[in-house]
């Protein structure tokens, strides 16, 4: 029998993570928001077109690559939702973040082993833009 108290113990739990979201996901949204309608999104679309279209992605795409990379997951969703991507494009930059994402945080952590931080980014930024160009070829 669920209690009161497990009742309680959900929803707040729930809303903390609703918060928690909320707080990377709303700025980002308005800042992809602010760079689209200030055309910078547009000049950095174009200028990684090239790049990204070898992934089956539009150039607009990098940003959320990139902001998985450098930042976190829920950024990088935050980025994808306020773009216009199919399916298809949105697997392909999920496989790529899923391997490689939050390397600045990843990486001091990592360096506390023992592993060198630098090669060990190039090294997953590697695997995740060939795992990106098997899942674009795949797909």
């Amino acid at each position: 029998m669920i209690t009161k108290e497990t009742w309680i113990n959900g929803l707040r739990n729930g809303i903390e993570t609703i918060w928690e979201l909320a707080k990377v996901v709303i700025p980002v949204t308005l800042v992809i928001a602010l760079l689209k309608e200030t055309g910078w999104l547009a000049l950095l679309a174009d200028w990684l077109e090239p790049l990204m279209s070898l992934l089956g992605l539009p150039g607009e795409a990098a940003l959320a690559v990139v902001v998985g990379y450098f930042l976190n997951l829920y950024s990088a969703i935050a980025v994808i939702l306020a773009l216009d991507l199919t399916a298809k494009q949105i697997t392909v930059i999920s496989v790529m973040i899923g391997l490689c994402h939050s390397l600045f945080m990843e990486s001091a952590v990592t360096s506390k082993t023992g592993v060198k931080p630098l090669p060990m980014a190039f090294l997953r930024i590697g695997i995740s833009v060939l795992a990106g160009l098997g899942v674009n070829w795949a797909l």
